[in-house]
């Protein structure tokens, strides 16, 4: 198929004008001619035909099937997977053995090595490979030179070293029981059950199966064989000729599916592995009312226009998944970056019938992993919380990275601002309506015909004065930067790329050529350390010339897109770097494009990690792993409320599967919101980890600041309020840094006993601040009904009015100024009050400490903050502070969290930083005495501030305000203690 083919009006515009490259003249007039055409078409929808559903997926087809025939076949179904008793060895932390596969009808059976990995930290990896293809002992098909065992380097890219193997799990072989029993873990006991024959694993904490491995005898491992010669009555499954889109994937190792059954006994509920726009607590996939027909897919694709209530597969993919129940949560990570198809089925336990389930939950959870390629890889953790499984998580595959402050901030994009005088004045426009901003955009047409790493010498002819001007005022850009590269002479960036032999190969390997922005293309292949060293280069000051310190890089396209391959991407047997396929490898792409980037960003000015600034990378392709170095957004979505109302459940999703720094594109990407959609819109993207406006290039301008009244004022109000958030998402950020937690987080994370809040993925809490935000999604919404799980007592954020009731309902008023926000008691957060032009301007502004005391009389909160721009904070420059209420003294303390070390740069460049402002909401009606003052200690010293009180009327809680308690230096080094007369 043309790539032009099937493609939308723009891309066939955009495609055909840029390998014209006519005369500025023509172009000019050429572009008037195509975009007032392209002004008439209706919006298009996803092409589902582009994409594969399962029976045209020949190892999804096949597998499925297989679990068909087991099901039906029950009890009677024989498993050929056996494990060897006699096999088995361990030592420090690994359990060795070998499962032996029976053929149907055959002598031969077929060696499959076998690996159990014991963690320090109470984790479990299980490994099984192919012994045949792992010794090379296969025969390739039509000549081809690929690697002959099965992948398994997926570890060299999402996982993180220095892992530590247990000494202390043991195990215990009793072959007259047909079992191996393996104990581990520290304080909480785990155990992991092998059954021989048929092989099965069951997870058990604290003696209670949690998880079980081949429940169903699922598991498959489609060993190597030569083509049989065909026959007129054979069915051609895909095993060995697959064809889709035009293209003919030739398969050089034959059929090497793997797969497996993976049940959660008792839990009724699973969660993660994005990227999909569904719910957030996964749905049913065998049909029914309400469920889907298909699998979750998990193969990284440029899906134009997606639609939302789909398992298809996206952008990225994050092969983990959680399982909750009340008081529990186990996950598992399916190591395979291969394309993957996941089933879920829930079933109702029965209190009759024998089973691994604890028969007092109503519900379980099946699952069914099947991948094209690749050796059988994937963990389990046994929880036995949210944060000990994220914490777990992290441990394998890395914490967020701690990223610049300016880049939780707002964020403006459009394609294309079309100069620099466009960039400029958008940049004043901001400026004049006081809405606050801290980067600015540009998508492809900056560039010279799409030509990365140049600039379009007509319309960015000073790109150097356009970033210095924004530098002015503590402003950013961000630059697209793409991984495939315009096929052109004259173009060092594509010479260096081919003559190098750096680019990805055909399955002759030959260098691939393939369609995309630019036309004929060539695209990096970043699995090559050789490669990686080279794209380095490229962003050097000296190289990226027009570039400076304050700009940062987009990776688009980086599934990777390409508009006349198959499913818009690459075949699958295209070659990558040590001999690999594609198919091996597809779903790591994008993060190790995103990687280099990463690298060579922080790299460009410096080795001296004192003078380095932080990146910042977005990227729309990702695995497990990215958020180690890139933020991602949710893609091409549209100017609909169905989209607005799939954000957040996507980005929690993210959230949970361990890359939080995530976002939407505010407005739409595709089409014209309505102004009310819009400012909704505003409203919720403030409260979006990745927070950024951008539209497509037909659709109108649609800046804020166009909206007119009373749009305009409640949209800067919406953005204003992120801002003076700020050092709570900050300390947020900072916390999934080290242990993984979200940022938002969802009811069944915070309340885990409470079910009723298992399924709710329209409202969250903010990091630790213990603000519950339920953004308005819905057209005309006059109110909304927030779910309270607990006891505790919760105050609006606007106007302190209490709200109570354990898993209860309460109605909340939503005309359109409104954004529905609930402070829940015993929190303490920081804010800044004073609106600035960008989040570097705030960096010495005083601080406002808010305290929602609890029903208790009680409340707590963590601030961190460091220089938001370097690596010095490794170094101790950081200020990380506890606030802790207690109305039976009437104090407020402050103290440090971690030790100060001696040349801590940071806190000296605080030192005039002070305290604004203390709000007190919900203390004691008469707290504090006729005198209106409260005592203030700070280091050795003491004196009065003075109070204002409103107590609180009409069911408002009463509300006292210390202001400019004058606390400098270590600034929040504070007791506060209201007086009595």
């Amino acid at each position: 198929m043309n790539f032009l083919e099937g493609a939308s009006p723009v891309r066939r515009a955009k495609a055909t004008a840029s390998t014209a490259a006519p005369s500025v003249l023509k172009l000019c007039c050429y572009s008037l001619v195509v975009f007032g055409a392209i002004f008439l078409q209706v919006t298009e929808t996803v092409k589902h035909e582009n994409f594969k559903i399962c029976s045209q997926s020949g190892f999804c087809k096949r597998n499925r099937a297989l679990a068909d025939d087991a099901t039906a076949a029950g009890s009677a179904w024989v498993s050929p997977y056996e494990l060897e008793p006699a096999s088995i060895t361990m030592r420090n932390g690994k359990l060795k053995g070998t499962i032996w596969k029976t053929i149907d009808g055959q002598e031969e059976r077929v060696e499959l090595p076998l690996v159990f990995s014991f963690y320090e930290q109470g984790f479990v990896r299980l490994q099984i490979d192919e012994a045949k293809r792992l010794k090379g002992e296969i025969e390739l098909r039509n000549g081809s030179k690929v690697r002959k065992e099965r992948y398994h380097e997926a570890e060299k890219w999402a996982l993180v070293p220095g892992l530590k193997l247990s000494t202390h799990a043991k195990h215990t072989t009793l072959e007259e029981a047909g079992v191996t029993r393996v104990h581990y873990g520290g304080i909480t006991a785990f155990e992991a059950i092998i059954r021989h024959n048929p092989f099965e694993v069951r997870f058990l904490r604290d003696g209670e199966v949690h998880m079980v491995l081949n429940e169903r005898n699922f598991l498959n491992m489609e060993h190597w064989r030569a083509k049989p010669e065909a026959k007129e009555d054979d069915v051609d499954n895909g095993e060995w000729d697959e064809s889709f889109g035009g293209a003919t994937d030739s398969k050089p190792r034959g059929p090497e599916s793997v797969a497996l059954d993976i049940t959660f006994p008792g839990y009724a509920y699973v969660y993660g592995i994005p990227e999909h726009a569904t719910s957030l607590a996964l749905k049913e996939t065998r049909g029914g009312e309400g469920n889907y027909n298909e699998p979750y897919r998990m193969y990284n694709a440029d899906v134009f226009e997606y639609e939302t209530d789909s398992p298809m597969t996206l952008y990225g993919s994050i092969p983990f998944m959680q399982a909750q129940r009340k008081g529990s949560t186990v996950g598992v990570l399916w190591l395979n970056a291969a394309e993957t198809w996941v089933d879920v089925i829930k079933q109702k336990n029965n209190p009759l019938t024998f089973s691994t389930h604890d028969n007092s939950y109503k519900e379980s959870t099946q699952t069914h992993w099947i991948s094209e390629s690749g050796i059988l890889d994937l963990f389990v953790f046994l929880g036995p919380n949210a944060s000990a499984l994220y914490r777990d998580y992290g441990a394998i595959t890395g914490y967020t990275t701690l990223p610049p402050m300016f880049s939780i901030a707002y964020h403006q994009c459009r394609w294309n601002y079309v100069s620099q005088d466009d960039v400029k004045t958008v940049d004043k426009k901001f400026d004049q309506f006081d809405i606050p901003y801290d980067v600015i955009w540009l998508d492809i047409e900056y560039t010279d015909e799409k030509k990365y790493f140049t600039w379009d010498p007509l319309t960015f002819s000073k790109p150097l004065d356009m970033v210095k001007g924004l530098d002015k005022r503590q402003r950013k850009l961000v630059a697209i930067i793409d991984p495939h590269i315009k096929k052109t002479d004259g173009y060092p960036v594509s010479s260096e790329l081919t003559s190098r032999e750096l680019a990805v190969k055909d399955k002759s390997s030959k260098i691939y050529d393939g369609w995309c922005w630019p036309g004929s293309s060539n695209w990096v292949d970043c699995f090559n350390p050789s490669t990686v060293s080279w794209w380095k280069e490229q962003f050097k000051f000296n190289k990226f010339v027009g570039s400076q310190r304050n700009v940062h890089i987009w990776n688009d396209m980086n599934e990777p897109s390409v508009f006349n391959g198959p499913e818009t991407t690459m075949p699958k047997d295209n070659i990558f770097y040590d001999n690999w396929e594609h198919r091996d490898i597809h779903n790591l792409y994008g993060l190790t494009f995103h990687n280099a980037t990463y690298s060579a960003v922080k790299e460009r000015e410096s080795q001296n990690e004192d003078k380095q600034l932080r990146p910042f990378v977005l990227t729309r392709s990702f695995f497990a792993g990215s958020q180690r170095t890139a933020a991602m957004w949710t893609g091409d979505n549209e100017a609909k409320w169905s989209h607005l109302q799939a954000a957040f459940p996507m980005l929690m999703a993210q959230g949970i599967a361990g890359m939080p720094f995530a976002g939407a594109d505010v407005g739409g990407f595709f089409g014209n919101p309505s102004k009310e959609l819009l400012t909704r819109w505003y409203q919720a993207g403030a409260f979006y980890p990745f927070f950024r406006a951008h539209a497509h290039i037909d659709a109108k301008r649609r800046e804020p600041y166009l909206a007119g009244e009373p749009y305009v004022s409640i949209i800067r109000e919406a953005v204003r309020l992120r801002y003076s958030l700020l050092p709570a998402w900050y300390s947020a950020f900072h916390r999934a840094s080290w242990d993984g937690m979200p940022i938002l987080r969802p009811m069944f994370v915070m309340f885990p006993d409470n079910e009723a809040g298992f399924s709710i993925d329209d409202q969250f809490f903010m990091g630790d601040t213990g603000l519950l935000v339920k953004p308005v999604v819905y057209e005309g919404a006059e109110s909304v009904s927030i779910f309270l799980p607990d006891r505790q007592v919760y105050y609006d954020y606007k106007d302190f009015t209490i709200y109570k009731g354990e898993s209860s309902n309460v109605e909340i008023k939503t005309p359109l100024e409104r954004i529905p926000m609930l402070m829940r008691g015993g929190h303490v957060f920081v804010r800044r009050d004073r609106p600035r032009r960008s989040s570097g301007l705030m960096k010495y502004d005083p601080f406002t400490v808010v305290v929602s005391v609890g029903d208790e009389g009680v409340a707590d909160g963590v601030l961190y903050l460091d220089d938001g721009e370097t690596y010095a904070y490794k170094k101790g420059e950081f200020i990380h502070r506890s606030f802790i209420y207690n109305s039976a003294g009437n104090t407020l303390e402050s103290r440090d969290l971690a030790p100060e070390t001696a040349n801590n740069r940071f806190v000296k460049n605080m030192k005039g930083v002070r305290i604004e402002k203390v709000i007190l909401v919900g203390v004691k009606s008469g707290a504090v005495g006729k005198k209106g003052k409260v005592t203030v200690k700070s280091d050795g010293k003491t004196w009065d501030a003075k109070v204002t009180v409103e107590e609180g009327k009409d069911g408002k809680a009463t509300v006292v305000v210390v202001r400019d308690p004058k606390v400098r230096y270590k600034f929040l080094a504070l007791v506060i203690t209201t007086s009595h007369n």
